[in-house]
């Protein structure tokens, strides 16, 4: 177990459980207000509760991760930064979340970092616990987006992030579980560059119309930050 600064939240991670840029563009991309409840599945170690308790935390953050060392170093995060009124960690399999866990159409705000891989795709060189954040071994974009659902309030927006090369799956899924894709932002890593991410927004219960937004692009052609890149950080 290490520890990494958030600016003046602290929190832990391990080899198998850690994060990356993607995590931060979710958590800026997600922007929940104070007075929402928010339900972050495939949670890992915490990061994007975490990222939401940095200014204005909303009122209440549920964090659902399958992963007993995952939550384990959630929990250490939540009691070193004293958060234990706004984020509820819930060990468990999201495809049997208790309603007495987590009510249903209760929350605001659903987000998912989820594993972007299928269950066929190679993945013997990672541990365990690596191929399941990693890998649909636990739980497919279907599962996610159904138990997503069942949380929502009607009217409640789901904020993703995936693989381009699973954009129709991800559409597919949200609309089969009611949930209407309004809103699609592609990352570059540098402009021109095909982008190597999403972030997706749909609305349970909503008519049919998606935007595709300005894309978030992380580096100028001269290989420098871009404002986009230094203000997930700030």
């Amino acid at each position: 177990m290490e520890q990494f600064s958030l600016g003046k939240i602290n929190m832990y991670v391990s080899d198998d459980h850690r994060f990356g840029t993607d995590a931060f563009l979710l958590g800026k991309y997600a922007d929940p207000h104070r007075g929402n409840t928010v339900c972050d599945l495939c949670t890992g170690c915490g990061i994007i509760p975490l990222i939401f308790c940095k200014k204005d935390p909303p009122k209440k953050i549920y964090a659902v991760e399958i992963q007993e060392e995952a939550v384990g170093l959630l929990n250490a995060s939540i009691k070193e930064n004293a958060l234990e009124e706004i984020i509820e960690p819930v060990f468990c399999d999201l495809r049997e979340l208790p309603a007495d866990k987590i009510p249903r159409e209760s929350v605001d705000i659903v987000t998912a970092n989820p594993p972007y891989m299928t269950s066929g795709s190679g993945y013997e060189k990672l541990s365990r616990a690596q191929a399941v954040a990693r890998h649909e071994l636990l739980c497919s974009i279907d599962d996610v987006c159904k138990t997503a659902s069942s949380l929502l309030k009607y009217g409640g927006l789901l904020k993703m992030c995936h693989r381009p090369e699973r954009l129709a799956d991800v559409i597919c899924a949200m609309r089969a579980a009611n949930i209407e894709p309004k809103s699609v932002t592609f990352v570059q890593n540098i402009p021109g560059e095909r982008p190597w991410l999403f972030l997706i927004s749909g609305k349970k219960g909503a008519n049919a119309g998606m935007n595709v937004e300005k894309p978030v692009i992380l580096r100028n052609a001269d290989g420098s930050y871009t404002e986009d890149y230094l203000g997930l950080y700030e």
